[in-house]
Order: C-alpha cells, then sequence, then structure tokens
C-alpha cells in the first residue's frame, strides 16, 4: 500500500467520528427546531428525511476532507498554503452542503426555495465547516505544545549535561599574594564564606567535611565561580553550591538554607532570596 494513502486512511479514520457527531448535532437540531416546513403523515418519513439532511453533511465532510487531505499529502504546499487551503476546504463544504440541502429539500421534501429558507441552509450549513476548524487549530496547538514539550526536554537534558560537565571541572584557587593555592572539584565544594581578610571555603572529600582558608576577598572568589550557575550568591558573607541545599526556610525576619553534610544554617538576605529561589527552582525543574 502506497504509505500516503495510508496515512490518508488513517487520517480519516480520526475525523470519522467527529464527521458522526456533526453529522448527529445537525439531525438533532432540524429534528427538534423544525427550521424547514414540510410536512410528512408519520414520524418514521419524518426521521428519514432529517437523516437524509445529515447524510448530506456526513458525506460532504467526507468528500472535502478526502479532496484536500490528497492535495497537501500529495503536493506538500507550504504552511501558508496549507492554512489557505483548510479555509477554502470549509468554503467548499459550506457551498457543497448548502447547495445539496437546496436540491434535497426542493425535490424531496417539495418545499419551495426562498430566500428565508436559503439563509437558514445556509447558517446550518455553517456550523459543520466552523466545528472542523475548531477541531484542526486544536490538534494543531496540541502538536505545538508536544513540540514544545520536546524541546524543553531537550534542553534540560543538554542544561543537566552543561551543569554535570561544570561541576566535575577542578578549579585552582590562588591567595590574594600566591603564596597559597588549593585545587578543589566543583562538585565537592559547598560554600564560601568571608572572613575579615580571608575566605573559607568549606568542601566535602571523603564523605567529610573539611575548611580550607585563603587570603582572598570574596568578590574575587565570586568573578572566579560566576561562569558556573550552580554557585549563587546568598548573603554578602557567602556564596552557596545550590547543588547541596537540602531546604530552604524562613524564620520571623530571616531567611536561611541548610546543605547536606553540613549542620550549620547558611543565612540568605532579602537582596538575594529571589535570586536564590529562582536558581533553585530552575535546577529542580531541570533534575
Amino acid at each position: 500500500m502506497n504509505p500516503k494513502f495510508g496515512d490518508l486512511i488513517i487520517s480519516l479514520k480520526d475525523k470519522l467520528g467527529l464527521f458522526l457527531v456533526i453529522s448527529l448535532g445537525i439531525f438533532l437540531f432540524i429534528l427538534f427546531f423544525q427550521p424547514f416546513p414540510y410536512k410528512f403523515n408519520d414520524l418514521n418519513n419524518n426521521l428519514i428525511f432529517n437523516a437524509g439532511l445529515a447524510g448530506i453533511v456526513f458525506f460532504s465532510l467526507i468528500l472535502v476532507s478526502i479532496i484536500f487531505s490528497l492535495i497537501i499529502q500529495y503536493h506538500e504546499p507550504a504552511s501558508d498554503i496549507n492554512d489557505i487551503l483548510s479555509y477554502f476546504g470549509g468554503f467548499v463544504i459550506l457551498a457543497a452542503s448548502s447547495v445539496a440541502f437546496a436540491f434535497y429539500l426542493r425535490y424531496v421534501g417539495k418545499i419551495e426555495i426562498t430566500f428565508h429558507i436559503m439563509f437558514k441552509v445556509v447558517l446550518i450549513c455553517f456550523v459543520p465547516p466552523m466545528v472542523l476548524r475548531f477541531y484542526l487549530l486544536r490538534n494543531k496547538n496540541i502538536q505545538e505544545i508536544e513540540l514544545l514539550n520536546h524541546e524543553i526536554t531537550s534542553l534540560k537534558q543538554q542544561l543537566n549535561t552543561i551543569e554535570e560537565n561544570s561541576l566535575n571541572i577542578t578549579l585552582e584557587f590562588v591567595s590574594e599574594n600566591e603564596t597559597e593555592k588549593e585545587k578543589l572539584r566543583l562538585a565537592n565544594i559547598l560554600f564560601v564564606k568571608s572572613a575579615d581578610n580571608y575566605v573559607e571555603i568549606y568542601f566535602t572529600e571523603d564523605d567529610t567535611t573539611k575548611k580550607k582558608m585563603l587570603r582572598n576577598t570574596l568578590k574575587n572568589i565570586e568573578m572566579q565561580l560566576k561562569p558556573y550557575p550552580t554557585f549563587v550568591r546568598c548573603h554578602r558573607t557567602c556564596i552557596v553550591n545550590t547543588a547541596h541545599i537540602q531546604k530552604h526556610e524562613r524564620g520571623i525576619n530571616n531567611y536561611w538554607v541548610m546543605l547536606k553534610n553540613y549542620e550549620e544554617k547558611i543565612p540568605v538576605s532579602r537582596q538575594y532570596i529571589l535570586k536564590l529561589k529562582e536558581a533553585i527552582s530552575l535546577r529542580k525543574g531541570r533534575i
């Protein structure tokens, strides 16, 4: 079987239920509201006549759907042309079903076709293409959302990979007078704290938390850690590695975070709380 013909059959099967629902809606509307002045002696003839009107709508939808699906599949028009064809298809459904309705009412229902009757016909026949248009727009939006979700997932995976690679980097911290040097793996650093003219670097080694002091400023260390998004300034005296944050809490007048492998609370200033929460949320969203 031709793959394109197979795609056409699948597409038609997906829409068949919708076509039946639309036709049933037209049938029930005409049955209960009786917009056309035809007279039948019994209910069965009335039902059969109304079913004929619903059948016109059903077959109009199927025929136009097949024709325009073939045009789209075999000629593969551009996206903007595709939208134009969709609108044109709706117009063809409206025109074809309206003309068929008029002939059916005139030659089967024996109804004189007046402007008033045709106005009702057009209004009723306007409903199927509108419903079909909303259905296509809904499916298009769903596909776009699925595509965006796929792209977001892909970006999250890329960000996770970048973050993991960055944390595996070993960075060399040097004192201001360059007499002391300390090489540390970024993934092992818990936080960096200023202490007068020194900075205290807290890190884990063999599941033990250790501290290294360097004569330097927190500002210099912050500039060195700036390329790595997991390190965020949380206080004027502290830079924290968000990868090690276990929880963040709020007291009466203060904020703090708790880190894994470290029992003391790390203070968070009001001016940094939003930036820290954003970094934590972004990290959780990528995990």
